[in-house]
């Protein structure tokens, strides 16, 4: 893990560079060359291999990528992408999953570079609600035996002109599975990404009924205050608590509701 930290983080640092430099349609373009070179990685396991392969040196796999790439795409994506390959990488899988995450971090740049990154942060958001709100709509979506051409032409058909490119883009790559994750969890991962990226932390609030203005304001602040940095909160209503509220941060949960403590009454009476 540690030495794929450090592969990844020099394949970021130089898109940082690069980012100082690209406007945001010309990130916009590297981050679809790059994604589109993940979806080849995904469709060739040899290739993965190849291209992580320990036996061979940094300077071959490099070369291979390029003389793959040629001159198909962009000279930022492909000597990103060498950059990317040049790392030591356990498995082909966790490269694809790095290329992924370049592509990703490359789209929330062009983003962040129009002014758009706040409002891709609440649209993913937005549309992961509605998935939630359609049981139809959620099986299709979510359902991995569908054929992912349909489910994106779905996605395309329900937030082309309503959401910002980048969204429209990145809920593609949701739905077909960031990161090996199921929908709901590679949405919820883009989500953080994008906050990240604006230096704040999500937290997932949940409530039986709508928060007063104040209410959230003191909630967002303590939650500010615990973590130590900026909190987007991503408030969802659900009459089925019954009462209180339940708070997700990353890997933490503070579960404070009606419907969990009467759960735990009736483990407790299960158990005597």
């Amino acid at each position: 893990m540690t030495a794929s930290r450090e592969s990844y983080a020099a394949a970021a640092q130089r898109l940082a560079e690069y980012v100082q430099r690209a406007d945001a349609p010309q990130l916009a373009q590297t981050a679809d060359e790059i994604l589109a070179v993940a979806g080849l990685l995904l469709g060739e396991p040899r290739l993965r291999r190849a291209l992580s392969d320990p036996a061979r040196s940094a300077e071959d796999r490099a070369a291979l990528l390029r003389d793959l790439l040629g001159e198909q795409v962009g000279d930022e994506t492909r000597e990103l992408l060498a950059t990317v390959v040049s790392g030591r990488w356990s498995s082909g899988s966790e490269l694809l999953d790095a290329v992924e995450r370049l592509g990703v971090d490359t789209l929330l740049a062009a983003a962040d570079r129009a002014g758009d990154l706040a409002d891709v942060e609440d649209e993913l958001f937005r549309f992961g609600q509605i998935v939630d709100g359609s049981p139809e709509l959620s099986v299709i979506v979510g359902d991995p035996t569908v054929a992912p051409k349909r489910r994106t032409e779905l996605v395309r058909g329900l937030l082309d002109g309503k959401a910002k490119p980048v969204s429209v883009r990145l809920a593609e790559l949701a739905v077909r599975g960031f990161g090996g994750r199921g929908f709901a969890g590679s949405l919820h991962r883009l989500v953080e990404l994008a906050a990240d990226r604006q230096e704040r932390q999500v937290a997932y609030v949940t409530t039986a009924g709508p928060l007063a203005e104040d209410e959230e304001r003191r909630l967002g602040a303590k939650l500010s205050e615990l973590y130590g940095r900026d909190v987007s909160m991503k408030l969802t209503v659900d009459p089925e608590i019954l009462g209180g509220i339940s708070v997700q941060v990353g890997s933490d949960l503070y579960d404070g509701t009606v419907a969990r403590r009467l759960a735990d009454v009736r483990n407790a009476l299960a158990r005597r």
